[in-house]
């Protein structure tokens, strides 16, 4: 009696960019307000101190007059009722073309990628993937997204958002109109390097001693953001996700909804908890155009958030990044397992149809 061995059967990379692209797209659409408010809270430190130095050179008069347009609140509901108040309502999704036009790509990139190193690291023999691996693999696949499609994105995002004008008067004309507009501006003024700053200086040196004297830029910054929140991203969620079929061994292939929702809430709050600082300085960075390159601007910028504002200040826009950032990873992670589940079952059946013409037809000479 012969035996065969059923294999686990390869995962389509088709599957994993069109799943993670529809996820991406749910995403943005459903938490982009609360990205808004985010850049907000973590560019109103840096704009009450530039009102302050500015007071404190013109005279007292000038300095009451800083001391009246001071905010009254600074929690991120107050923030949002200020910004659809004076700016409208549609000011809350500024940035989002922006997002839109990178969200599918970067979801794609992010999940096919992941699943390629997944499989590079599984091993061979057992066909186990270990903790560390997944980290890495989560790692890998935030620095990837990063270099090929964040980047660029986010700068063009912020700038977006940074603006204060006005969604529902037409006469109130921004600098930057629309993320093109604000790609053009900042290529024509800037240079195409202003969407990629710092390329040239993420180059690290060999050796402990010359790690410590590493030419530091601010995309160094956001790939160790970007790819930190991967790397716990995706290990918490496979984590629980493993947990969660161990605890359910009768439940399939996949979990309820309502589990990756969970899931994916957890996982997404993991990393904003983590890196908040380094999301703070990277948004304040992106924000103006600087002469200033590199290790230099990364201190003097952490340096004048600490001077002016406190300690504290590295944390601004927490609460919203993590109300923004778990519920949409949530929505990721819920919307690629179903979609990829779907898409996998159509990719299923059509293969099924194929095999069962292909035996019809090796059968129909023995009928002759």
């Amino acid at each position: 009696m012969s035996t065969t061995t059923l294999k686990k059967p390869k995962r389509n990379l088709a599957i994993d960019l069109v799943a993670g692209g529809i996820a991406g797209w749910s995403e943005a659409l459903a938490c982009h307000p609360l990205d808004t408010i985010k850049v907000r809270l973590q560019l109103r430190g840096e704009r009450m101190a530039n009102m302050k130095l500015n007071a404190s050179v013109a005279g007292p008069v000038n300095q009451a007059a800083a001391q009246a347009v001071k905010p009254k609140s600074t929690n991120f509901i107050s923030v949002g009722v200020q910004i659809v108040q004076k700016e409208g309502f549609l000011s809350l999704y500024k940035g989002l073309g922006a997002v839109i036009t990178g969200i599918v790509p970067k979801m794609a990139i992010r999940f096919s990628s992941v699943e390629l190193y997944k499989e590079w690291l599984t091993d061979k023999k057992t066909g186990k993937l270990s903790s560390g691996g997944i980290f890495i693999a989560g790692l890998g696949a935030g620095v990837t997204e990063s270099v090929l499609v964040v980047t660029p994105m986010d700068v063009i995002k912020i700038r977006l958002q940074a603006q204060r004008h006005s969604m529902t008067d037409p006469l109130d004309i921004p600098k930057y109109r629309n993320a093109a507009h604000c790609a053009y501006v900042m290529v024509r003024e800037e240079g195409i390097a202003s969407l990629y700053k710092g390329v040239g200086l993420t180059a690290l040196r060999q050796g402990e001693k010359h790690c410590l004297r590493v030419r530091f830029s601010w995309l160094i910054l956001f790939l160790i953001l970007s790819a930190t929140n991967q790397a716990a991203n995706f290990t918490v969620y496979l984590y629980l996700k493993k947990k969660l079929h161990e605890l359910q061994p009768n439940i399939g292939d996949t979990l309820p909804a309502y589990q990756h929702l969970a899931m994916g809430f957890i996982s997404g709050a993991c990393g904003p908890l983590f890196n908040a600082p380094i999301d703070t300085i990277k948004t304040r960075i992106q924000k103006n155009p600087s002469t200033e390159k590199g290790w230099v601007r990364f201190v003097n910028v952490t340096r004048q958030i600490a001077v002016n504002e406190g300690y504290l200040a590295f944390y601004k826009g927490l609460t919203p990044r993590i109300l923004r950032v778990a519920p949409g990873q949530a929505v990721t992670f819920m919307v690629y397992e179903r979609v990829s589940k779907w898409l996998t079952s159509k990719t299923q059946t059509v293969s099924d149809s194929e095999m069962a013409k292909v035996g019809l037809s090796a059968k129909k000479p023995d009928g002759m």
